[in-house]
């Protein structure tokens, strides 16, 4: 371990009691050396609140770890994925009012936790006539920005949560976990403007569910997509392994 320590903040959860999943990958690949997509494969819930190990490995990868338990692995690889087209901010707010989330465990999350007042109100719900879901999303909150952009890690956690939701076009109430996340974020996202994510069913295998997503301006224009891994789970989570 090269003696380097990262952490994620108690109020960046996702389940109660653990980091939202798309901003902790998203936090574990701004480590990773230059500005490129990457992929994190998160191997248990992540700790908040206290300081994880960083490992750098060959390559440039690194390992993030919680005493000697291994927590994360990131590293640079590119993001296959066939972006469908975009979904307009009337559409996403109509989408967005069909909107339901019946996970407790997710109730309080900060992206997309309905009993959260300060949660980012990504809400997506199912878009009438297409296979997927989507939500308008416009970046607000100081501790977001950068200067007049959206850290990235704040991107990662956007196109994390409609993921989930889009498995549910097809399976309606499953409960899920973010096993391993692939992202690129195409150009910087404006703080404060309108913005849409969308997300969509990709496949299955066995208890591993694969969804997309992507972040576009109020325009049109995309600003950045990603590829999920959910393990589905029942009762307390467990992301398990998405190798």
């Amino acid at each position: 371990m090269d003696g380097s320590r990262i952490e994620i903040e108690s109020r960046f959860n996702g389940p109660t009691e653990s980091g939202q999943g798309g901003y902790s990958c998203g936090v574990f690949a701004g480590l990773l050396p230059g500005q490129g997509p990457a992929e994190v494969t998160l191997r248990k819930p992540i700790p908040l609140g206290r300081p994880l190990g960083v490992d750098r490995l060959e390559g440039g990868a690194i390992a993030v770890i919680d005493d000697d338990a291994l927590v994360a692995e990131a590293r640079s690889a590119p993001l296959e994925i066939e972006v469908p087209p975009p979904v307009s901010l009337g559409e996403a707010a109509r989408a967005s009012e069909r909107f339901r989330s019946e996970a407790e465990v997710f109730a309080r999350c900060f992206v997309c936790g309905p009993q959260r007042e300060d949660s980012q109100r990504v809400f997506p719900g199912p878009v009438e006539g297409r296979r997927v879901v989507a939500t308008p999303w416009t970046p607000e909150d100081e501790w977001l920005a950068d200067g007049d952009f959206v850290r990235p890690e704040f991107v990662w956690a956007v196109l994390d949560c409609p993921t989930h939701f889009a498995l549910e076009i097809d399976r309606p109430g499953i409960l899920t976990m973010m096993g391993r996340m692939t992202a690129r974020l195409l150009e910087p996202v404006p703080f404060g403007e309108p913005h849409v994510v969308v997300a969509w069913p990709i496949g299955s295998e066995g208890r591993k569910h694969e969804a997309g997503s992507a972040v576009f301006s109020g325009s049109g224009e995309l600003r950045a997509a990603a590829k999920a891994i959910h393990i589905e789970v029942g009762g307390a989570p467990d992301p398990g392994s998405a190798a």
